[in-house]
């Protein structure tokens, strides 16, 4: 499947596996690009060795082109550096201006990845030579930077802009894939349905709690858990801390329902708080199901957990069986 994505990228399909926080890592990035999409890792608040380590342990699971992901709410200089002196093939920022980085980048023949949330911002970074637009519609899920639709948001940057576009939000299948082509998208970035793999780093009940969901289990929040990440909005499951903060009425920082209080401790036995933006990765242990459960509305396209590797074939046979349906009606 040929698209100017992966043309660029040099990949076999159109799906970009998205960065889904401290739940991706080296087996789940390296299936991903074995299996002929972008694997992705994030790396914005490892330290340099950890970097560094992430990215070789990468490199020796798989041949093919993968990507890091850096959140530029952070200031990500050194771990750039890291990637140069490594050789990433494809960085990817999000929540920021990645401006100063982009000449350096493209210098060393490093595709440059920026996530947007508006046609304006779009047009900005194609002018200014990033390789791939990666357009977050509001049905995302983790951190959301805008609140467009990507039904809307995609052929609105598609149109206007001559680099690829990938849509991001709400894409989980093959169905979507070939949606998001026909909206003008050259590719796919696909989060909840890749949190669901065997590979992510997550405790089994918050995945138990994704298959349980349908299409209205998740609710967009403005800075609900906010403690570690200030005023980003964000999509959850609607679990018992919205809940109850929904049941008080919704009210602002400092008199939220049981604020400062251990509900977790991660798996270097750290204590987390209410509202923190901790999610339950794997080794996290508590009441999990009162953490922060990054899902987007496509989680209740989502009833099992399968190698990822699996997710990847079953997204192209659905695209091909969609195209078949499609011809059918000609």
């Amino acid at each position: 499947m040929k698209t100017k994505l992966t043309e660029l990228l040099n990949i076999k399909f159109p799906i970009i596996q998205a960065p889904i926080g401290s739940a991706t890592n080296p087996v789940l990035a390296s299936e991903v690009s074995n299996s002929g999409g972008l694997g992705m890792l994030a790396l914005s608040w490892k330290s340099k060795q950890e970097c560094v380590d992430i990215i070789r342990e990468t490199k020796k699971l798989t041949s093919k082109p993968f990507g890091v992901n850096l959140v530029l709410a952070w200031n990500q200089d050194e771990r750039v550096a890291i990637c140069i002196s490594e050789k990433v093939p494809v960085i990817s920022f999000f929540w920021g201006d990645s401006t100063k980085y982009i000449k350096k980048l493209k210098q060393n023949n490093i595709k440059i990845c920026q996530t947007v949330s508006n046609s304006k911002e779009a047009i900005e970074y194609s002018k200014k030579g990033v390789d791939v637009i990666i357009a977050q519609g509001w049905e995302a899920g983790g951190h959301v930077q805008g609140n467009v639709a990507s039904s809307v948001l995609i052929p609105s940057i598609s149109n206007k802009v001559q680099i690829p576009v990938v849509a991001s939000g709400g894409f989980t299948n093959g169905q979507g894939l070939i949606a998001a082509i026909t909206l003008g998208a050259s590719g796919i970035s696909i989060g909840t349905r890749f949190l669901m793999s065997n590979e992510a780093h997550i405790e089994d009940s918050y995945s138990d709690l994704i298959s349980e969901s349908d299409e209205n289990s998740t609710t967009y929040v403005k800075n609900l858990f906010n403690v570690g990440w200030e005023n980003a909005p964000h999509r959850i499951l609607r679990n018992s801390t919205v809940k109850d903060w929904e049941k008080a009425g919704k009210p602002e920082i400092g008199e939220r329902p049981n604020e400062n209080e251990i509900i977790a401790y991660d798996s270097n036995n750290e204590p987390i708080i209410r509202y923190s933006d901790n999610n339950p990765v794997k080794g996290t242990k508590g009441n999990l199901e009162a953490l922060a459960l990054y899902a987007g509305q496509s989680a209740g396209l989502i009833t099992d957990r399968i190698p990822a590797k699996q997710i990847v074939k079953q997204i192209i046979y659905e695209a091909k069986n969609t195209l078949e349906k499609i011809k059918k009606l000609e």
